[in-house]
């Protein structure tokens, strides 16, 4: 049973991301797509109920919007692991505006402003650092000297 947090900015590469890796053997629990907290909450739970592979597709941009989820899945005996985004202000702006469905640029601004590092101790069994780089996505191991 697995539980998978991404994290960064809006237009970071984030679900992008989750449709190369994971689309095909996990459910994509997003707030975008569900619109409330509570839809979020039902789909999250019957994951959880079903013991079924769930991503978590959101900003998850500060520890306690990160341990809404870590909680429950742990509590539940799944591993967690996530997956932080490097959020360049103006690459996420650029990708932004060829975006179908573009937030305004303060709302990443203010994203950018608010995230905080994740770190081991929030209940992470694995932390990963993801760069976007010529179309591709680059995975690398935790550690503090990447960050």
């Amino acid at each position: 049973m697995e539980c998978i947090l991404l994290m960064g900015v809006q237009a970071s590469g984030k679900s992008t991301f989750f449709k190369q890796r994971f689309a095909d053997t996990h459910v994509r629990v997003n707030l975008d797509m569900l619109k409330t907290r509570h839809r979020e909450l039902l789909l999250l739970q019957a994951c959880i109920d079903g013991k079924t592979r769930f991503v978590v597709d959101n900003t998850n941009a500060t520890r306690d919007a990160r341990s809404r989820y870590i909680s429950r899945a742990t509590a539940a005996g799944f591993a967690v692991r996530g997956y932080y985004f490097q959020s360049q202000v103006a690459a996420c702006l650029a990708r932004n505006q060829a975006r179908e469905a573009a937030v305004p640029a303060s709302a990443i601004r203010g994203t950018r402003r608010r995230l905080e590092l994740p770190s081991p101790e929030e209940g992470f069994r694995q932390l990963f650092y993801v760069r976007a780089a010529d179309g591709a996505f680059l995975v690398e191991e935790w550690c503090d000297e990447v960050r």
